[in-house]
């Protein structure tokens, strides 16, 4: 659940201020990354554009007491049908400071198996999984294809730990 309050603040001249706030749990994602070096992404509406979008797996930190790491293996599952041999935090990010405390988490997934999917929802009822190398995924991202911020930040920061390796 995500709650718009009006905040006031003290501005850093001492001055004060009033702010709408967008409160949220926090998210996570996970780029899942294959030995053959292929992502699985998915694409689905949304419907705040209107349309589809091309996206890592995600989902809001919305289970009471789950850690992390759970929720991302839960959405992995979900969403996929994926399990996680090895599953390594990539990178924290904060989505849009100028309205919003939301926090996100993405996650590296390797050694990845096949299991149950349970899809939840219109969106994900209706979401379609895209496997392609993670090297074209990144080009799409170049190219403006991908444009949601999770999932660049994801993939740019699962291809640096790529290099890294």
């Amino acid at each position: 659940m995500i709650d718009l309050h009006e905040v006031r603040f003290e501005a850093p001249d001492g001055s004060e201020m009033t702010r709408d706030v967008v409160r949220h749990p926090g998210a996570v994602s996970v780029v899942p990354l294959f030995e053959s070096g292929d992502v699985v992404l998915v694409r689905q509406f949304r419907a705040p554009l209107g349309r589809e979008m091309l996206e890592i797996p995600a989902g809001k930190l919305d289970v009471e007491g789950e850690d992390l790491a759970a929720a991302a293996r839960r959405e992995l599952a979900e969403e996929v049908g994926l399990a996680a041999g090895n599953l390594d935090h990539l990178i924290t990010f904060h989505n849009s400071v100028g309205f919003s405390d939301e926090e996100s988490h993405v996650f590296l997934a390797t050694e990845l198996t096949e299991v149950p999917r349970d899809r939840q929802g219109p969106e994900e009822l209706a979401m379609v999984e895209v496997r392609m190398p993670l090297d074209l995924a990144v080009r799409a991202i170049a190219d403006g294809v991908i444009t949601d911020g999770k999932t660049v930040i994801g993939l740019l920061a699962a291809q640096a730990r790529r290099a890294a390796a």
